[in-house]
């Protein structure tokens, strides 16, 4: 297994200056050149070989420019180029180059290679649709492409509406590789992804091919559907105070995983208000909504019989997804009066990243939350900086 992650773009610049820190690091190794610095580096990130990853560097480049001939050449004097992994791994979910220019709409460069014999037609689609590269996978199409089953998963996953209405209207099954049609569904729901207006039309589409959504008011959040919020309000006037599950958040109906870790959130999300919610679905209409209606904006999370939550939806402006700005919640939370040193305990483990270990962090405010916080990339310094302008210390 490799010790580090090759980006999706990766420089060719900042890899030869790693090598070179690589050789540094080991000057008390007489017996170690550059050429040996540069073949670990390449090992360490998964790559048989320095020229390799620098002919990785080379395709990708291409690719991102657009650049036919360049990438041309390079396969013509290196046939293996055309269907290994792009960045040169042994596996890669971007895929080969033409799964690579899938994903970036590169149709030339597409053509280019089909015309030198790259067969990666189904998969290339796939990562068209799923980064919503609809006039890319109709050229796929043409190719001959067809979705295979459990082609709505890469939609659900980025919630790409256009992709998923494309998929659909080509007669695929909502469903994964092994036909679990509430599989999509859940994907949509527990993703990374923060694609507001996606994320509704793609719960829209489901519900219009016959899934049933419940009548929960976490479900018309989700949906975006302040109509359906104001209809439960009329009916339960606590819904401002109410405090929900994970899963009733994440509900196991529409095949949320009983392995909580499986629900991608930032900032602790059970026994949470629709406030907390709205901040980390990122719907900032809806937390509008409440608070004109009423909700309190240090309204607090439960508290679990260890002792940790009761956190109000500031905490959440300060980690939260990666890419999402949350800055703008955290003014309107402070504008309408939320307490920028409120404390709270809380403890978090987070997927997918190099550490999945529980982190806990005592008695803390919303700014030492995000100080502390293990992993920096999941921290948001804009929404930070307007807590601290507003007395945070």
């Amino acid at each position: 297994m490799s010790a580090r992650h090759l980006p999706v773009h990766p420089n060719l610049d900042q890899l030869e200056a790693q090598s070179n820190e690589l050789l540094l690091a080991n000057g008390d190794a007489t017996a170690v050149t550059l050429a040996d610095a540069r073949h670990a580096l390449a090992l360490s990130y998964g790559i048989r070989s320095w020229s390799r990853l620098v002919e990785a560097c080379k395709v990708v480049d291409a690719i991102w420019d657009d650049d036919v001939e360049e990438l041309r050449g390079l396969i013509l004097n290196h046939p293996y180029l055309r269907d290994e992994m792009a960045r040169g791994t042994e596996h890669c979910n971007w895929g080969p180059p033409m799964s690579y220019a899938a994903n970036l709409g590169r149709d030339r460069v597409i053509q280019m290679l089909w015309e030198l014999g790259a067969r990666d037609i189904d998969r290339a689609m796939g990562r068209a649709v799923l980064q919503g590269q609809i006039e890319t996978a109709r050229q796929l199409y043409a190719m001959g492409a067809r979705p295979p089953r459990g082609a709505v998963m890469g939609p659900a996953e980025t919630q790409n509406a256009e992709g998923l209405k494309y998929v659909l209207e080509l007669g695929a099954e909502i469903c994964d590789e092994s036909g679990d049609r509430l599989a999509p569904v859940a994907l949509v729901l527990e993703t990374y992804c923060r694609n507001v207006i996606g994320k509704h039309r793609c719960l829209e589409l489901f519900a219009s091919h016959g899934i049933e959504l419940p009548d929960t008011p976490t479900m018309a959040l989700h949906r975006g559907r302040i109509d359906l919020l104001e209809e439960h309000l009329r009916r339960d006037r606590s819904l401002l105070i109410r405090t929900f599950s994970h899963d009733e958040i994440y509900p196991h109906v529409l095949g949320c995983h009983a392995d909580k870790s499986h629900a991608l959130h930032a900032t602790p999300i059970a026994g949470t208000t629709l406030l907390h919610m709205s901040v980390e679905f990122y719907e900032f209409e809806i937390a509008r909504w409440l608070i004109a209606r009423g909700m309190g904006v240090n309204v607090k999370a439960e508290v679990d019989a260890e002792g940790y939550g009761g956190h109000s939806p500031l905490f959440g402006c300060v980690v939260r997804q990666p890419g999402c700005g949350t800055a703008p919640f955290a003014t309107l939370l402070l504008d309408h009066g939320a307490d920028p040193n409120v404390r709270a305990s809380l403890r978090k483990a987070l997927m997918g990243v190099d550490d999945e270990t529980l982190h806990t962090y005592n008695d803390v405010t919303p700014l030492e939350w995000g100080r502390q916080f293990h992993n920096r990339s999941f921290v948001d310094k804009a929404a930070m900086k307007v807590i601290a302008a507003h007395g945070g210390l």
